[in-house]
């Protein structure tokens, strides 16, 4: 787990969420995120890697001290005290022996068609993960000239199937994970999920944006059905303590945690069914 009290670096103007990065007693540093993705994108990169995906080194923390914070950041200033204390944020780690050397497209990659990237598509219809743009993907290189391919923002997650105006309701939102639709059609062919769904209407308004969300929905369609069935047995090996893990190491609640949990348990339950 990371420290408690950190060194204001730089404020990130990435991303639609407010974010800066700082540095621990260590030396290491850090990117921290406030607002309603913290909690989901830290479930969800907890899910994701408990099933055997790279993923960014994320954490969530109820509250961090940060010293040297600027008199006025340009995004996130409701989430900091005057004494810069910070709530809810999630923490990224950077890895000191590991670089982003760029983006990987969803379309156009070295694992198109194998199971484990079929896979990865079942879980974004898993989590309702619906922002599926390229530059959330990140390729890293390590040390050792390894090359990793990570889905690097998972903050649209456990919440609507698509975008929507208000973001609370998009991200991390139980009633609206609860109440979404999971699977469309399962034939011996394929799966075709539900995420992501079809823009929501704010979209017609912006003729570029629209194209690009009507790009994603493939993702979520025409899954090779013995692909599904892979993943759904990976699923199945996870106990519900682990599952309710995921929830609690975000920062959720006791009750919280445990109804998103009951909805994924129930989601797994469902697939399994299904693919009978």
């Amino acid at each position: 787990m990371p420290p408690k009290t950190f060194t204001f670096e730089k404020e990130s103007k990435a991303g639609s969420n407010p974010k800066f990065e700082v540095r621990d007693s260590n030396g290491v540093k850090w990117t921290a995120k406030m607002g309603v993705e913290a909690k989901p994108e830290t479930a969800a990169t907890h899910l994701l890697w408990s099933l055997g995906y790279f993923t960014d080194e994320d954490y969530f923390l109820p509250e961090i001290k940060v010293d040297n914070m600027p008199a006025h950041l340009h995004r996130g200033q409701k989430y900091v005290d005057k004494d810069g204390i910070v709530k809810n944020v999630r923490l990224e780690r950077h890895m000191a022996d590991r670089k982003e050397i760029g983006n990987w497209k969803w379309k156009q990659n070295d694992f198109t068609g194998t199971r484990e990237f079929n896979g990865l598509r079942v879980m974004m219809a898993l989590m309702n993960s619906w922002d599926l743009k390229d530059e959330n993907n990140a390729i890293y290189r390590d040390k050792d000239d390894t090359t990793l391919y990570v889905v690097s923002d998972l903050g649209a997650t456990f919440g609507t199937t698509g975008y929507s105006w208000t973001h609370a309701m998009a991200r991390g939102n139980l009633k609206s994970y609860r109440h979404s639709k999971f699977i469309n059609k399962v034939t011996p062919q394929y799966v075709d999920f539900n995420v992501p769904t079809r823009p929501a209407l704010i979209y017609f308004f912006n003729v570029p944006g629209l194209f690009r969300r009507l790009g994603m929905r493939w993702i979520g369609k025409q899954i090779p059905t013995a692909d599904v069935k892979w993943m759904a047995s990976l699923l199945s090996q996870l106990s519900s303590e682990q599952i309710l893990d995921a929830f609690r190491s975000a920062g959720y609640g006791q009750e919280e945690a445990q109804g998103f949990a009951t909805v994924v348990e129930g989601r797994i339950a469902d697939l399994n069914k299904r693919l009978q």
